[in-house]
């Protein structure tokens, strides 16, 4: 028999069942605090965490819970599934409930480092087709190695966040010297974050870095492609990823998704050993982004699973840690574009219209190759268990005008 929460709310058609209770920062007007979603509501964590240090809770950020490390984990989601499921907890819990509508939600925790990945291999292939041909499509090291890139954590924001359209240094394929220009063709990438939650030191196996991961988050990693092409060589993406990436304001805890966990797709080449998954390590989760125009309706652009992942986030930390690079709670890992293996099912508009050459039609008879000032999308992600669904919430983030140039910069 399916668990149940005597809330309401959490039964039936909803992200937010007793069997996912994810954790995120909410502020009522009284202040941020930590919270746990339920159906429509949030639980105010603090209140009820009885048993355990409240120190834990005393700052609106999961990082010390993150610190305390797997036993407190466990304690709390214990603690937390208990007093929603018993509806001998009701009288004393329902006053520390507080409706969604209406909260603001601001970062679930604080971001030490961030790191992007380029672990999806139908991403790569059409990227790499695009800009060099099927037969040189993908890096002679992609079969071999978790490509990734070092970001910025402070250009992460969390889900209702407006995003800049960014300026940079830009020089087209007839250009004969570079601008300084605002970005035209600003994009998104639709990836999932896993969240360092206990620190290495030194390195450590697949196994256990699927231990360190905290919880997951959808995450948007925008990008701005004419920036990207003129700057990427030789060292990678720089500014062209910096203006922002949004990230759902719910953390999913591993925890919750056990349930779905699914295997890496057969190797076309022998992973080096240290690399190996002694079992499953992705997860089946649907995903998908939605695109609406200012003022307009959303059209869903693209559907995707997690499943689609070449390398997992246990592998990609595995494999940050070999260089003796240390990883810190709270450290925030993007899988990269999570691209399937039809037009549909792409990750970003630079698939999704071929680089541009390929327009896509929105529900309101707009098209689109790249973003305009004032589209906001949306990124949804959920694993469908039996007769519960384990959702994320969504991933929002609007696209606003390129601030006003400096004299100086002219």
């Amino acid at each position: 028999m399916t668990m149940t929460s005597w809330v309401s709310s959490a039964k039936g058609d909803t992200d937010f069942p007793i069997q996912n209770l994810p954790y995120g920062v909410f502020d009522d007007g009284m202040g941020a605090r930590m919270g746990v979603a339920i159906g429509e509501m949030i639980l105010d964590v603090a209140k009820v965490a009885h048993g355990l240090d409240p120190a834990l809770f005393a700052a609106p950020s999961w990082n010390a819970v993150m610190a305390a490390g797997p036993d407190i984990w466990s304690a709390l989601r214990a603690r937390l599934t208990d007093l929603l499921s018993d509806e001998a907890h009701k009288d004393a819990v329902a006053p520390h409930l507080i409706p969604q509508a209406g909260v603001t939600m601001q970062m679930p925790f604080t971001v030490a480092e961030y790191t992007d990945f380029y672990a999806a291999k139908n991403h790569a292939m059409n990227v790499g087709t695009m800009f060099r041909g099927p037969e040189n499509a993908l890096p002679a090291n992609w079969l071999s190695i978790p490509i990734g890139y070092n970001g910025r954590a402070s250009s992460v924001v969390v889900s209702g966040t407006p995003v800049q359209r960014p300026w940079g240094q830009i020089k087209g394929p007839d250009d004969d010297l570079p601008r300084f220009d605002t970005s035209k063709r600003f994009d998104l990438e639709l990836e999932f974050g896993a969240i360092v939650g206990t620190p290495s030191n030194g390195m450590v196996s697949v196994a256990e870095a699927d231990e360190m991961i905290f919880g997951y988050v959808l995450l948007n990693d925008w990008s701005a492609r004419d920036i990207q092409a003129w700057e990427y060589h030789p060292l990678g993406p720089f500014q062209s990823k910096a203006t922002a990436t949004t990230i759902s304001p719910w953390i999913v805890t591993k925890a919750a998704l056990e349930p779905f966990r699914t295997t890496t797709p057969e190797r076309e080449r022998p992973l080096l050993p240290y690399l190996n998954e002694p079992a499953p390590m992705l997860y089946d989760i649907a995903l998908e982004v939605a695109l609406a125009p200012e003022g307009g309706e959303e059209t869903v652009i693209t559907r995707t699973n997690y499943n689609q992942m070449y390398y997992s986030a246990a592998q990609q930390l595995c494999h940050h840690t070999t260089s003796g690079c240390a990883m810190r709670v709270g450290d925030l890992l993007g899988s990269g574009t999570i691209s399937g293996p039809t037009k549909d099912s792409r990750g970003s508009l630079l698939e999704i219209s071929w680089g541009g050459k390929e327009p896509l039609t929105l529900t309101t008879g707009e098209t689109r190759t790249f973003l305009e000032d004032g589209d906001t999308l949306t990124l949804r992600g959920a694993a469908q268990g039996d007769g519960y669904r384990i959702g994320f919430g969504e991933c929002t983030g609007q696209v606003m005008p390129a601030p006003a140039l400096p004299d100086w910069a002219q």
